[in-house]
C-alpha cells in the first residue's frame, strides 16, 4: 500500500539552492540528492547510500521524436564515510551521477543479472529508494477546443519503499513523498520532511 505527502520549498531557498549549486559545479538535481544522501545516512546510520534515479533514456537526438517509453533506472551509490564536508559530498555525487548517465544504455534488468544480488519479493533489487527530478514542464497546454492542466492524483501502491518526486513549479519545488504505508506512518514521513527541509535550510 502506498501514500503520498508534499511539502514545498519557497521560491527564496530554491534561489539560494541554485546559486550554490552554479558555484560548485553541479546541478540542482546533484545538490537536492546529495542532501537527500545526507538524510538517508542520519536516519540509517549507514554511510554507503544506495538510491535508484530513473533516466528518460532520449540522450540522442533520433530518439527525440520517437514515441515510445525509454525509462532506465540507474543506480546511484554514494559513500559517505569519513564526515566529509558537504562541498566534499556533492563532488562525490557529481561524479557518481556523471558515471551512472555514461552507462544509462545499459539495461536495469541485466545490471541485476551481473551482480547477481540476494533477491527478496519484499522489495526490488540493488534499491529501496528512488529519488526523481521532473524536470519538464507542467504548465497548462492550450489546443484548439482543448485545455489541459496537471492534476495531483493519490496514490495507492507504493512501487518502493520510500519514493522522492521533485517538480519544479513557479519557482518553487514541490516535493512528494511516495511510501510504503506497512513501513512507515504519516507521522515519520513527517519528520523525514522536516528534516531533510532543515537539511536544505543548513546548505
Amino acid at each position: 500500500r502506498g501514500w503520498r505527502r508534499k511539502m514545498i520549498i519557497a521560491t527564496e531557498m530554491v534561489e539560494n539552492l541554485e546559486a550554490m549549486s552554479q558555484r560548485h559545479g553541479v546541478t540542482l538535481f546533484m545538490t537536492l540528492l546529495a542532501a537527500f544522501n545526507v538524510l538517508l545516512a542520519r536516519y540509517t546510520g549507514q554511510e554507503d547510500v544506495v538510491v535508484g534515479s530513473p533516466s528518460a533514456g532520449r540522450n540522442r537526438s533520433e530518439l527525440s521524436d520517437l514515441m515510445g517509453f525509454f525509462v532506465n533506472n540507474l543506480v546511484l551509490r554514494t559513500d559517505l564515510s569519513g564526515n566529509p564536508t558537504f562541498a566534499s559530498l556533492l563532488t562525490r555525487v557529481r561524479e557518481v551521477t556523471l558515471h551512472a548517465y555514461e552507462h544509462q544504455d545499459v539495461p536495469f534488468d541485466q545490471l541485476v543479472q551481473a551482480l547477481r544480488p540476494e533477491r527478496s519479493p519484499d522489495h526490488s533489487p540493488l534499491f529501496q529508494t528512488m529519488f526523481i527530478l521532473q524536470n519538464f514542464p507542467l504548465a497548462p497546454i492550450e489546443m484548439e477546443g482543448l485545455s489541459l492542466e496537471p492534476m495531483e492524483l493519490e496514490i495507492s501502491t507504493a512501487r518502493f519503499d520510500l519514493t522522492v518526486e521533485v517538480f519544479p513549479r513557479d519557482g518553487a519545488l514541490h516535493i512528494y513523498f511516495d511510501y510504503n504505508s506497512d513501513l512507515y506512518d504519516e507521522a515519520t514521513i513527517e519528520r523525514l520532511q522536516a528534516h531533510y527541509r532543515a537539511i536544505l535550510e543548513a546548505i
